[in-house]
């Protein structure tokens, strides 16, 4: 994966969106299921003509049912295929894509643009409501119903020990040689006037299933079941808790994805793909 395109070739940014409902995920896999992926990029073969297939980078790499309004991704095509199609890729992938997921923009990506390794964060936001009368039948596919009255209060007081830089093993599911040390940037809750509790979720980057499992521990916080110093000890521990659930996945949209100042994307780019460590402790050498 690189930090420009070859040469002959164009990189091209896509701000997109999608109802991740139907989807069995963003990354294409074997055995023919549905994913965004491989819509997009069977409806840009079919609309470029082409025999081949371009594969897209995408910013953030949804589970299945996630939900985006400000994804990103890229792509990189012949430099004789966009200049032919480019001014009429927009609206040719509106016609020929499914109605759950859309392109917005295809802009001619800066220099050292990657969607993935140029990003400093991303942003999610998980619904959730506690109304004892269940979700409003017209966003039952974006928020989910806690059948508990939740403190947002409590909620937040527990998020703030979460908030920085740590090893979020406690809560991903490990892979192998992936790091799970991130970034934490915001972590907030805020009830709407229609009752629906919004948590906004920002960091450099997430580890699998991170988010949905920051706000399985948060709402056993909000019902109750566990004091708001309860998440943080579990992060200090460094394993999963069998406590901490991994929320249902429609309640999740990725909202917005976060990139430097333009001189800086090739920089990022290197940064990111760096392994990452915590600090040692002073006067640590070895711990």
């Amino acid at each position: 994966m690189s930090e420009a395109a070859a040469p002959g070739y164009v990189r091209i940014r896509l701000d997109l969106s999608y109802d991740g409902t139907d989807f069995h995920g963003w990354a294409k896999q074997a055995g023919g299921r549905r994913t965004v992926q491989g819509e997009i990029e069977d409806a840009l073969r079919t609309v470029t003509r082409s025999r081949e297939t371009y594969e897209l980078t995408v910013a953030g790499r949804t589970d299945a049912g996630v939900h985006a309004r400000g994804q990103v991704a890229h792509v990189d095509l012949p430099v004789e295929l966009w200049t032919e199609h480019g001014e009429k890729l927009l609206k040719r992938l509106a016609g020929r894509l499914p109605k759950d997921v859309r392109v917005w923009r295809l802009t001619e990506a800066l220099a050292g643009f990657n969607a993935r390794f140029s990003a400093v964060w991303r942003r999610y936001a998980y619904r959730v409501t506690d109304n004892p009368g269940g979700v409003d039948p017209l966003l039952r596919g974006h928020v989910l119903w806690h059948d508990w009255p939740l403190d947002v209060d409590a909620m937040n007081e527990a998020a703030r020990a979460l908030v920085g830089e740590h090893d979020f093993a406690a809560y991903c599911k490990k892979r192998e040689g992936a790091t799970t040390i991130r970034t934490l940037q915001e972590l907030s809750l805020a009830r709407g006037g229609d009752g629906i509790i919004t948590a906004t979720v920002r960091a450099d980057a997430f580890c699998h299933n991170m988010v949905r499992s920051l706000i399985g521990a948060l709402l056993f916080v909000g019902d109750g079941h566990r004091g708001p110093e309860w998440p943080g000890k579990v992060l200090a521990a460094g394993v999963r808790d069998s406590a901490v659930h991994v929320v249902r996945p429609h309640g999740l949209t990725l909202e917005e994805v976060g990139y430097p100042a333009d001189e800086l994307l090739a920089a990022r780019y290197k940064e990111a793909r760096n392994k990452r460590s915590l600090p040692l402790a002073p006067g640590c050498a070895t711990c």
